[in-house]
């Protein structure tokens, strides 16, 4: 289970990386895109930022609860 929590922080990281390079140059994370703008790289790497940073926590408390059992 830690490899998966380890996992999960390494994926949140880089689509975090991935956000901020986009916010600042939109065509490289959006090269396949007909049209590349920063609202685009939010949708895009926001909402996966988010779904991996809710998946990291939930797999964090299941391995805290079993080590308190």
């Amino acid at each position: 289970m830690q490899y998966v929590r380890i996992l999960a922080f390494l994926m949140v990281m880089t689509s975090l990386l991935f956000l901020i390079i986009g916010l600042i140059k939109p065509w490289m994370m959006l090269w396949w895109e007909d049209e590349q703008n920063r609202l685009k790289v939010i949708k895009s790497y926001g909402s996966l930022t988010v779904i991996l940073a809710i998946v990291y926590y939930i797999v964090r408390y299941i391995e805290q609860q079993k080590l308190i059992e």
